[in-house]
């Protein structure tokens, strides 16, 4: 019989020493070191097949700009295909601790970013594939991120060992901290400025002072700089083909007008009160469609350009489509109806300090979600001119402590603790599968290059850039 809710809430709860026990009988059951193994399953999909299927649900223009952008590299590659890596993952160790899963974990995906206070907090902060799932799912493909940056950024193997090492050793001692942490205490702990300065070395500090001077800089008036041009005494959005395209259509053929009528009505609904107040504040001046990232191009997405008081008071949103999750064909389905609010819901239970002004909705059956285009956000530019690769470790310990702090958030930090131990018997698997799956990688890489070579798989070089 199900529990009701006042059963649930006059019910003993488990104490932590009585979860960390759970975790650590469970070793026995689940032995750490099966975390190292990566094997292809014998009925392992065709990499490029994968990429094909997803290619049916995005806009046909757009999917070559995605191709290309994947070939520019493996890491670049690995990247854009979390759906690839979903089914690996699937076929391997799964423990039943599960956690709000990011369900595409890699070192790109994490950055400074602007609390609801405007304080500068690190996180994750990409959430489109986010579904519950195991956390172990979430960590392995970090790890192999790792690995596959660390060469692209010219580390040796040496360096990128060590780099995996303290990624998952951090992940695993900020585990164990937030266990002990009460529920409140938990929550409102995020990773702010203090933080991460702390945790570096004077050489890496730099970096990081770079990364949050940038991300200070990043408001919507830096946007407005940007992306607008003025025309006949009114901003309008700088067109840039095929990346900043406006259109009187969308791609359903409704004009954008009514589209957006459809949009504001939708996204409404999802927003509570205050929020709806004060947008209401603001005018729509412009709307044009935007590619972005390397694993979303060719879905949908569009940025509306707003003025509130003046011409010194822009706002953009950004509004994203969201597609299932590339965790669900492997996992249970989606609670909500509508995609975007999957993704919404997740950002809200594992980032710590969401935007304000997240919502959804949906639009002629596609489903879409919406945040701030801009506001105070910055990360690592994974570029090897720019990036100090000896830094590669402290960098990955501050991702792992970024994705622990997510998991301790919307999972049992006490059971998985447990699980992981105080050795660095966990580090040594992970590491030792992160380098594994490297190699798998590598071969889908050098596939998806055979299949653009031959025609298969279509790629626009030239407007990837």
């Amino acid at each position: 019989m199900k529990q009701s809710l006042l059963e649930h809430f006059h019910s003993k709860q488990e104490s932590i020493e009585d979860r960390i026990d759970k975790g650590k009988a469970l070793r026995k059951k689940i032995p750490r070191l099966l975390h190292a193994d990566y094997k292809p399953s014998s009925d392992r999909r065709d990499p490029v097949s994968i990429l094909e299927k997803q290619a049916e649900t995005r806009l046909p223009d757009l999917v070559p700009i995605r191709h290309a952008r994947m070939l520019t590299s493996p890491f670049a590659f690995l990247r854009g295909a979390a759906a690839i890596m979903a089914g690996d993952l699937a076929t391997g160790v799964n423990t039943g601790i599960t956690v709000q899963a990011c369900g595409d974990m890699h070192v790109a995906n994490f950055g400074v970013f602007a609390s609801a206070e405007h304080n500068l907090v690190f996180g994750i902060n990409d959430f489109d594939e986010t579904l519950p799932g195991p956390w172990e799912w979430d960590l392995k493909r970090l790890a192999t991120s790792v690995v596959t940056s660390g060469k692209f950024l010219g580390a040796n193997k040496q360096l990128c060992k060590d780099a995996v090492m303290e990624t998952v050793r951090s992940y695993r001692e900020r585990i164990r901290k937030y266990a002990s942490k009460g529920n409140l205490e938990l929550w409102y702990s995020t990773i702010g400025e203090k933080d991460i300065l702390d945790a570096l070395s004077p050489s890496a500090r730099e970096g990081a002072v770079r990364m949050i001077s940038k991300a200070r800089g990043a408001t919507h008036m830096q946007v407005l700089g940007k992306l607008t041009d003025l025309v006949d005494d009114q901003f309008r959005l700088r067109v840039n083909a095929p990346f900043i395209v406006r259109e009187a259509h969308t791609q359903a053929g409704r004009p954008i007008n009514e589209a957006l009528e459809m949009f504001l009505a939708a996204y409404f609904k999802s927003l509570s009160d205050d929020r709806k107040h004060l947008l209401k504040h603001y005018r729509i001046e412009d709307v044009a469609r935007k590619i972005v990232g390397v694993g979303s191009v060719g879905t949908r997405c569009w940025i509306i350009f707003l003025t509130g008081t003046d011409e010194n008071d822009p706002f953009f949103l950004q509004l994203k489509e969201a597609q299932p999750s590339v965790l669900e064909p492997y996992l249970s389905k989606t609670i909500y109806e509508n995609q975007g609010r999957r993704v919404v819901e997740g950002q809200r239970l594992i980032q710590g300090a969401p935007d304000i002004f997240l919502g959804w909705g949906e639009i002629d059956g596609i489903h879409f979600y919406v945040r701030q285009l801009r506001d105070m956000k910055g990360g690592v530019d994974f570029d090897p001119e720019k990036v100090k690769v000896k830094n590669l470790p402290q960098y990955g310990a501050l991702c792992g402590w970024a994705l622990a702090l997510a998991h301790a958030k919307s999972g049992d930090a006490a059971l998985l603790s447990g699980y992981l131990g105080s050795s660095d018997e966990i580090d040594e698997a992970i590491t030792q599968y992160a380098f594994a799956y490297d190699e798998q990688n590598e071969k889908d890489f050098k596939v998806f290059n055979e299949a653009v070579s031959s025609g298969r798989l279509k790629a626009s070089i030239a407007e990837a850039q």
